[in-house]
């Protein structure tokens, strides 16, 4: 066998290691499922709520001001009435009756308007205070939501962490086995597939990522492993079923 041959069929052989040291993690990442995205929804929607929670409560804070406000000024308008009807005891003419009685008038016209502005406020601090009241319910739901989620994922990953430290190192140590040029083809394939394989085999003279048969001629040259041969439906990378019998001769580029 040639040194071109060993060169290619180890290069094979290499990446073929690091797409099943990768499966095995990727394996690890299965069993977390769907729970480290149902975290993060969890988080981004508090992260909302919350938000929203703080202005809504600045909403409530700047309109029980503006009640206050007008409370205090109703206060005002009362203690004006109460001296104006003091001061008609002591009127020596019609003329400061009369503007006196307009002044009492006027006040409980202002105590008027604003008790109306007031029971105006008064439903929309209503309804803002049930907004408020609504939200913190629902922060409170997904919190205990959140809580749940990270104690499964918390316990998943206590029991898979030693094992994907492992697999992390043996991932790394492969790779460097690989030129560059081959990890980022490698890389780029994984990408664009769910489940992640790159470099599969051909079993029963089919794909072992796509399934669609390799012809015969093509199942031939990949078993003499002179060149990186990819399927011409799904682009993955195929090696024949014997590839890790290939013994660990140096590379030569």
């Amino acid at each position: 066998m040639s040194k071109v041959e060993i060169t290619v069929a180890e290069r094979l052989k290499r990446l073929y290691e690091l797409q099943q040291i990768d499966s095995e993690l990727s394996d690890l990442e299965t069993l977390k499922g769907e729970l480290p995205m149902e975290v993060s929804d969890l988080e981004d929607e508090i992260a909302g709520l919350e938000l929203r929670q703080s202005k809504v409560k600045a909403n409530v804070d700047d309109l029980s001001d503006e009640i206050n406000k007008y409370n205090a000024g109703i206060k005002d308008s009362e203690a004006l009435i109460e001296k104006y009807k003091t001061q008609l005891d002591n009127v020596k003419n019609n003329r400061e009756f009369e503007a006196l009685t307009k002044e009492i008038e006027l006040q409980t016209l202002e105590i008027q308007l604003v008790e109306k502005k007031i029971k105006e406020l008064g439903i929309t601090l209503d309804a803002k205070k049930e907004i408020f009241d609504g939200t913190n319910v629902r922060v409170t739901q997904r919190k205990k939501e959140l809580d749940a989620k990270k104690a499964e994922l918390d316990t998943i990953i206590a029991k898979t962490v030693k094992d994907e430290e492992r697999l992390l190192k043996k991932s790394d140590k492969a790779a460097k086995g690989v030129e560059e040029r081959f990890l980022k083809a490698y890389a780029k394939i994984r990408d664009n597939f769910p489940n992640k394989l790159a470099v599969v085999t051909v079993t029963r003279s089919s794909c072992g990522g796509c399934f669609n048969k390799i012809p015969p001629q093509t199942q031939l040259e990949i078993g003499l492993r002179k060149k990186i041969i990819v399927c011409e439906y799904c682009g993955r990378i195929l090696v024949d079923e014997k590839i890790l019998e290939v013994g660990n001769e140096p590379i030569v580029a």
